[in-house]
């Protein structure tokens, strides 16, 4: 057992409670981040005269060399030691001798796993925005190839009126617009560095903590120490957004598993994507869309989770905090999965243009444009409502479409309707008479995809 600890115990700790409060197993995903807080600690020592400057050069030397060696495989974490703390500096001791047993002076673990989790959270959002500006780079390309392709409009799951492929794809960029926002939130409220705040209430060493934060990368340090170490809810917040976008990616998902089947069959989902059934062999399933929309729980549960495991702890640090690992782990990691998987799937996916508009044709989607155009004959709404009704009650009964009406059936149901009623009902008038922004119409959703692209141009990598 290499532990920090044990001078004031007089036995061992019996072997199922050290391996029951061990973190080994899963904070060892921390190593990079804690040598890079020991680094930036050492330097912050050496500068105020706590450590000489060779103490410090082989101190760093030392943490460098382990670094290179567990990234080339050449050492491994293994579970003789309690945490990812207790491994470095054991086996920094062990390289550079004496001098190693000085990494610690001025902090605690407390203090030291609150940087840590703070530098890997602050890395992951970094990659979760970018994985998001991927989509948002997709959904803008599908835009722009399809502001003349027509698909009935949903409410319900009823076809409601006609819109354009990309006035849909459009939704999803608002979507993944406010993901990207929330990934800058969070780095904005997390830039605060915990170090130096000790087990709760700081040291009595001279320490810069102004100038760890700086070399850490963050804007300043933490303003009150027990929160320093006790503060998860950055956490909470990365699993609150992670949360979002997979609600956003499920409800992407649930739209494709549906324009997938042979009854819309509105998209094509590529090879590369899909598996097929082991007893039927026609079967072409959208097997990454159900898996995103399945693991989406999984994710929501990491969230409660936590939240469930803060909501009682006093202040400041208690070991209750060590849950949080394995649970923001897996959820990164799922999240991150699935939204490239998505961003792929939907990249590669082929859109049946020609479904999607016959679909819109016949499902009276141009309803309410009938009933505009009686409007602008002098009808009232409320009269030109029941007209319309009666017209798509006629075509039901004969199984046709309202485009398919002569203007002798139209005028048996009202003598308003004339020869322009058919350009009315157009899917092309229907769309592209939505002219003020955020409209389906060509001219309309041409300025949104400029609005779009200016704000990629201007996405801000560097803003997190």
């Amino acid at each position: 057992m290499a532990q920090l600890w044990g001078g004031r115990f007089t036995k061992e700790t019996d072997q199922l409670v050290y391996n029951f409060n061990a973190s080994i197993s899963f904070d060892k995903k921390l190593y990079a981040h804690d040598i890079e807080g020991s680094i930036a600690h050492v330097m912050m020592l050496a500068r105020q005269g706590v450590l000489s400057d060779a103490e410090k050069e082989d101190i760093i030397e030392g943490l460098q060399g382990i670094r290179s060696d567990v990234e080339k495989g050449k050492l491994e974490i293994t579970d003789e030691y309690e945490d990812i703390h207790s491994f470095v500096e054991a086996e920094l001791t062990r390289r550079i001798g004496e001098a190693g047993k000085k990494l610690h002076t001025g902090r605690s673990r407390n203090d030291q796993v609150a940087v840590d989790m703070k530098l890997y959270t602050r890395d992951e959002v970094r990659q979760m925005n970018s994985l998001i500006k991927e989509m948002l780079h997709t959904l803008l390309s599908i835009m722009e190839e399809n502001t003349e392709t027509f698909m009935p409009g949903f409410t319900h799951l009823q076809k409601a009126q006609p819109i354009t492929l990309a006035h849909h794809m459009g939704a999803y960029f608002e979507m993944f617009k406010r993901d990207h926002e929330r990934m800058v939130d969070i780095c904005r409220r997390m830039d605060t560095c915990p170090l130096g705040s000790g087990a709760l209430a700081g040291t009595t060493y001279p320490l810069d903590r102004e100038y760890t934060a700086r070399l850490l990368g963050f804007s300043g340090p933490t303003l009150n120490s027990m929160d320093g170490v006790s503060d998860r809810d950055y956490l909470i917040e990365f699993l609150s957004a992670l949360s979002m976008v997979m609600m956003h990616l499920s409800r992407f998902s649930e739209e494709v598993i549906i324009w997938n089947t042979n009854e819309y069959q509105f998209v094509e989902i590529d090879d590369a994507y899909s598996t097929g059934s082991s007893i039927m062999p026609q079967k072409k399933n959208p097997d990454i869309a159900e898996l995103v929309r399945g693991k989406t729980g999984r994710v929501y549960g990491a969230l409660m989770s936590l939240l469930t495991t803060m909501k009682g702890i006093p202040l400041a640090y208690n070991k209750d905090m060590q849950e949080d690992k394995e649970l923001v782990f897996d959820a990164i990691d799922t999240a991150k999965g699935c939204l490239s998987l998505f961003t792929g799937m939907l990249r590669t996916m082929k859109f049946n243009r020609k479904k999607m508009a016959e679909s819109a044709r016949h499902g009276f989607t141009n309803a309410t444009d009938a009933a505009d155009y009686l409007v602008g004959k002098g009808v009232p709404f409320r009269d030109a409502h029941g007209i319309v009704g009666q017209l798509v009650l006629y075509c039901i009964d004969k199984g046709i479409a309202l485009d398919d009406m002569s203007l002798e059936e139209y005028r048996q149901i009202s003598p308003v309707f004339e020869e322009d009623i058919y350009d009315a009902i157009s899917m092309e008038t229907c769309v592209n008479k939505r002219v003020t922004i955020g409209a389906p119409g060509k001219a309309a959703m041409q300025d949104v995809i400029g609005k779009y692209k200016k704000y990629l141009e201007g996405y801000g990598d560097d803003r997190i």
